[in-house]
């Protein structure tokens, strides 16, 4: 497991094998999530549209929303 040195002007270097599982490169953007202990990197999308297209496919039952989209009527 690669690990990372908080340096003394609190920077890291992101291991490289974190960098090429990213897809990120120098001077990317990359999101950082703060769950209780836990840290979360993203690279930062582009098209905010199209990275969140889709998420919620298939989290609901067709019936229902059709029974929803019906009532709306």
């Amino acid at each position: 497991m690669p690990e990372a040195t908080l340096s003394s002007k609190n920077q890291i270097v992101v291991p490289r094998e974190a960098r090429e599982a990213l897809g990120i490169k120098a001077g990317d953007k990359i999101l950082i999530v703060v769950r209780n202990a836990t840290v979360i990197m993203m690279p930062k999308p582009s098209n905010y549209p199209a990275a969140v297209r889709g998420l919620g496919r298939g989290s609901y039952p067709h019936k229902y929303l059709r029974t929803e989209r019906e009532s709306w009527d």
